[in-house]
């Protein structure tokens, strides 16, 4: 606040008939200077915020444009997914410095000129006035491509589960009896159908001609789970089926019916491994872009701090 010199305390005469009154001279009255206004420009913040959101989306439909034009779904074709990953992290990380530095620039450039006001407290203003726009312009960003950013947190809680999944899966197609006509093969439907191959050395034409009780032999196989081998009376039970439809003997029957239950094992837990693998990989790869988000933002902070300093600079010129 500034202050004016007055002269003192006095006694003024009244008009004639009237009793004489004090009148006060003002000794120290304020003057209302840049004191009474916000040290916050809003306009030019929200000019540098919008600025910076525009900017952004745009480098950012540039570089969807790019990644697409650069990858390929035909193997061996088109930039490794180490390379797309490296070449995404550098221009997401681009993108964050460009925009977060026009953005501070025009909101430091913008405001108001503060007069009478020290010179460090203007550069903390400025830098103030940086942050505040690459904020607005962040949260607007966020708003606007929410799902996208909500796909990128959250495939790492997605892919924890795909593994238990992926067993799941697995269980619930041994117990289908069979798969309907146009649906995708499963383990099961498939090495029950290899029990029930004709040997071309077998001797003996099958008891039957009936087709394979495939649903049946994918309910004994489910009802077992994931055990290493099936029960005795399971095992007895297939091999007369397989013997009866394929010629063999009875024990070469059941050591068929006990070889392809170690191959159907084999399998699922291949699967089981592969699916785990894949959860793992999307992961990691969840969690090396969100640090790389982060650190992006960061930067994008600093930026636009460090730029509205020049920005203010300039304005003061």
């Amino acid at each position: 606040m500034a202050y004016q010199d007055v002269a003192s305390v006095g006694i003024q005469d009244g008009p004639a008939g009237r009793r004489a009154v004090p009148s006060l001279a003002p000794a120290a009255v304020a003057v209302a200077a840049d004191g009474s206004r916000s040290a916050v420009s809003w306009g030019a913040v929200l000019a540098g915020a919008a600025g910076a959101a525009a900017l952004s989306l745009i480098l950012l439909i540039l570089g969807v444009g790019l990644g697409l034009s650069a990858v390929s779904p035909w193997a061996r074709d088109g930039v490794s997914a180490s390379t797309f990953g490296v070449g995404s992290i550098l221009w997401i990380t681009l993108t964050q410095i460009a925009a977060s530095g026009m953005g501070g620039y025009l909101a430091g450039r913008l405001r108001t000129r503060w007069a009478d006001t020290a010179g460090d407290e203007i550069y903390f203003r400025d830098t103030a006035h940086g942050f505040l726009a690459w904020a607005v312009a962040s949260l607007a960003t966020a708003a606007m491509l929410g799902s996208a950013i909500g796909g990128i947190v959250g495939t790492g809680a997605k892919a924890g589960g795909a593994a238990a999944a992926a067993a799941g899966a697995m269980g619930a197609a041994s117990a289908v009896a069979m798969a309907p006509a146009g649906a995708t093969p499963d383990p099961v439907g498939y090495h029950a159908d290899a029990l029930f191959r004709r040997d071309p050395s077998a001797t003996t034409a099958p008891a039957t001609t009936e087709a394979p009780p495939l649903a049946e032999v994918g309910r004994i196989f489910a009802a077992s789970g994931r055990a290493p081998t099936l029960p005795l009376d399971d095992t007895r039970y297939l091999g007369q089926l397989v013997a009866q439809r394929t010629g063999l003997s009875q024990a070469d029957a059941e050591k068929r019916v006990t070889d392809t239950y170690t191959r159907l094992q084999t399998a699922l837990n291949d699967a089981q491994g592969r699916a785990r693998d894949a959860a793992d990989r999307a992961r990691k790869a969840s969690a090396y872009a969100s640090l790389w988000l982060f650190i992006s933002l960061l930067a994008g902070a600093f930026v636009a701090s460090f730029f509205a300093t020049w920005g203010g600079r300039q304005r003061d010129l």
